[in-house]
């Protein structure tokens, strides 16, 4: 499926396989990273990958998995197949250990059952056979010695060791004693020559006791004596010592053979201990690279979302830099994209990328890139990277170029991923390029994939031209003149071969007469490029302020229409309002009228009785109609909670805030700010119910706001939006900052949210919270 075969040590892919395996535990987990091969299998691909997302989510989000001890049972259990041969004590407790992890590892997916299926499949239909954990701890202790009571012949061979040792030592410490009082003893206690404990005595007096000399000092003035009576004791304990080894191993022959019968379920358990070590190893390489599952499909296709190069990822990790991330897209449509720009523009580490992380996708392996990434299956992966002139072959550079070339074109098809670095490289450029064009025609022909790097400028018009091949360039900033290391797909790039050489210092002279050699239409194809390029990063940065003011001028207007809205309906109300008083005063005078005509009629004109009704009807029109009493400066303090009307207008509203001069006032959902000596303070009884009822909602809504969110476990555009609106509001309420929880996991989401907020003007900085109360999980936005 590679071509060549040293394509994995050109993509760094060896690498990544020696970095996975410091993550085992055993020597069996390694020897699996080992045997890592990109396979072409779609359901393999996806059950790895899956045994990898849900492992990763255990080390991340649930207890630990219970693996303590990782042993090589499959070596024990191959010896305890042979007759005859049996396991030492230490062999049966690995076996013990190892059983032990096994059935706590099922015990524990067991009562997730249907959390992890794809884990739980590696032990589906694997039986949990106790007995044997039985029959060892009844025949090894917790330590992994043998226990005294294994067998009954042990029990008393064990028992007549210790009788016999303490015999001895008695016996030893009472000719001691002996000879000490005597004054035979040479400074010091007893002590252990040849294994046996022995009196030293000093040398003249080595013939007044009887026993067997084991040594003496280098000086010979002292002799080490185990005396006669506790020699034939002394034998007598190695003789017991014997028959217990001779007994251990006949208890240890009978639990083999009862153990053999097990040994193709032993083998079984190592294999589940092997996989999970090796599927644990992937998982921590995941985790410490940011590695995700990106949606696998089984189709000749990829779509890379921020993706980064994981062993540059972690070489900057150490360095405290970022690693610029990757978007490419490789389909039906856009099969091979032809990445030209500047030298040392990232154009190699780019393709790189994107054939290492197809390796690792179809090696079962987690990739640093977004989970919305897509990963298709390829069936064929060929790789030009680097120079691989050969001596022994009688190979030049050129002609190793050509060679793969070769294969290239005559073995791609349809699900073939292609990756040449510096097409046509090697030769005469006026006899490379052509060759390097045909070269790609042949295999657009064959609808191959891949992504291709160059500097030829009749590829890039090439690309441009045909269908299936799509131009693409590596940003360079032409006035700080430094690489940007971010791939823009649709557009050629310039090689700033001047622009480098002049930056590096190459003298002016030099430069010019380089100028003057190169074709005129050359220098026109290569300034028109640069030149595209700066005005395409202009137009870029004006449509992003465009956009940032168009936001704010629709915020404005919605604001306005808002306002606008509430005035109207304002003025209705007390048009209405008016109205219906008017109403009420004219019913209630014509009564009165009518009620003094009829009063005048019933006292017959009455000149005095005439009198009184005329007179109470003017004080009952003096009481009905009132006149407006001048406004009175407010000598009140106003404070948040007061109700307030404009001195300029009749629009009355609610106190939020009181800051020096100033008043926040709420009307309705609106707020505005006006000066103190512009409202005046009046009751809440002269507010209209419906303007009293609209406040107190929107002073609800202002007491309820909290400048804080919470967004841990949203997807990014869902957190955005969120964030979006706490953030419109803190703008109107004119809150100094706001607080966002965004967990720290792999930092994508936090990256994520701080590149959205830099594009508001009104956002003055970001910085994490305090390391003891949540770290870079959280975000403080402070608001000009």
């Amino acid at each position: 499926m590679l071509y060549p075969d040293n394509s994995a040590d050109k993509l760094g892919f060896n690498e990544i396989k020696e970095l996975i395996k410091a993550n085992c535990l055993s020597t069996m987990g390694q020897q699996m990273v080992d045997r890592i091969q990109v396979m072409n299998n779609f359901d393999q691909i996806k059950k790895f990958l899956s045994q990898a997302h849900e492992f990763k989510n255990i080390l991340q989000n649930d207890t630990a998995l219970p693996i303590q001890h990782f042993f090589d049972i499959k070596t024990l259990a191959n010896k305890a197949r042979i007759e005859g041969a049996f396991l030492t004590e230490d062999e049966f407790y690995q076996v013990q250990a190892s059983l032990s992890t096994v059935f706590a590892v099922i015990a524990y997916f067991n009562e997730r059952e249907g959390q992890y299926p794809n884990l739980e499949a590696l032990f589906e239909h694997l039986p949990i056979e106790r007995s044997i954990l039985k029959s060892i701890g009844q025949v090894i202790d917790e330590k992994g010695k043998i226990r005294p009571n294994a067998s009954r012949e042990l029990m008393e061979i064990t028992s007549g060791i210790a009788k016999a040792e303490q015999e001895a030592r008695r016996k030893i410490d009472q000719i001691f004693k002996s000879a000490a009082a005597n004054n035979w003893t040479a400074d010091g206690s007893l002590t252990i020559r040849d294994g046996r404990l022995c009196i030293p005595l000093l040398a003249e007096n080595k013939r007044k006791l009887k026993g067997f000399v084991h040594d003496e000092s280098a000086s010979g003035q002292t002799v080490y004596i185990e005396p006669e009576e506790v020699f034939t004791l002394n034998n007598r304990i190695r003789d017991l010592e014997f028959d217990r080894r001779r007994e251990i191993v006949k208890i240890l022959t009978a639990l083999t053979d009862e153990l053999r019968p097990f040994v193709p379920l032993l083998l079984s358990y190592h294999g589940l201990l092997t996989k999970l070590d090796f599927v644990r190893a992937k998982s921590l390489f995941a985790i410490q690279i940011e590695g995700e599952m990106p949606e696998v499909v089984n189709e000749a296709k990829l779509k890379l979302v921020n993706a980064r190069h994981p062993l540059l990822y972690l070489n900057f990790k150490k360095e405290g830099k970022t690693v610029v991330p990757l978007n490419v897209h490789i389909d039906e449509s856009t099969r091979v994209i032809v990445v030209s720009g500047p030298n040392a523009g990232g154009k190699s580490v780019c393709m790189k990328t994107v054939g290492l992380l197809q390796m690792m996708v179809q090696s079962g392996l987690l990739i640093p890139a977004a989970d919305n990434s897509v990963a298709g299956v390829f069936k064929q992966l060929f790789v030009d990277i680097g120079d691989d002139q050969s001596i022994e072959s009688d190979l030049s550079t050129y002609s190793a170029h050509l060679s793969k070339m070769k294969h290239f074109a005559e073995n791609a098809n349809g699900k073939t991923m292609i990756l040449i670095d510096e097409f046509g490289t090697g030769t005469d450029p006026q006899f490379g390029g052509p060759i390097a064009e045909a070269v790609l025609e042949a295999l657009n022909h064959k609808k191959v994939k891949g992504m291709v790097t160059t500097h030829y400028s009749n590829l890039k018009i090439f690309a441009s031209n045909t269908e299936g091949l799509e131009n693409a360039s590596m940003l360079f900033d032409n006035r700080e003149m430094r690489p940007l290391y971010v791939l823009e797909v649709g557009k050629p790039g310039s090689s700033y071969a001047f622009e480098i050489a002049q930056k590096i210092g190459l003298p002016a002279n030099v430069l010019n007469l380089a100028k003057n050699k190169i074709s005129a239409g050359q220098k026109k194809v290569d300034t028109l490029l640069v030149d595209l390029e700066r005005e395409k990063k202009e137009i870029f940065d004006t449509k992003v302020k465009l956009d940032r003011q168009q936001k704010h001028l629709n915020l404005v207007l919605s604001e306005n229409e808002k306002l606008k809205s509430f005035l109207d309906e304002n003025r209705k109300m007390l048009l209405r309002n008016a109205k219906q008083e008017a109403q009420n005063i004219i019913l209630n005078a014509n009564k009165l009228v009518e009620n003094t005509i009829a009063g005048i009629k019933s006292s017959n004109a009455d000149k005095e009785e005439t009198r009184k009704l005329r007179e109470n009807l003017n004080n009952e029109l003096k009481k009905t109609i009132v006149k407006p009493e001048p406004v009175k400066k407010n000598d009140e303090e106003i404070k948040a909670g007061d109700w307030v009307k404009l001195t300029d207008s009749e629009t009355t509203g609610q106190v939020i805030e009181v800051n020096k001069d100033n008043v926040v006032i709420a009307i309705g959902d609106l707020r505005t700010v006006a000066k103190k000596k512009r409202v005046q303070k009046v009751s809440k009884a002269q507010v209209p119910k419906e303007v009293r009822r609209s406040s107190l909602s929107s002073t609800n809504d202002y007491a309820s706001f909290s400048p804080e969110i919470d967004v841990r476990g949203m997807r990014g555009d869902e957190a955005l939006y969120a964030i979006e609106r706490v953030l419109d509001r803190a703008l109107m309420m004119s809150v100094n900052n706001i607080k966002i929880l965004h967990g720290k996991g792999d930092g994508i989401l936090r990256k994520l949210i701080r590149e959205y907020l830099r594009k508001y003007d009104q956002v003055s900085h970001m910085e994490d919270e305090h390391a003891d109360r949540g770290g870079d999980g959280i975000t403080y936005v402070y608001l000009k």
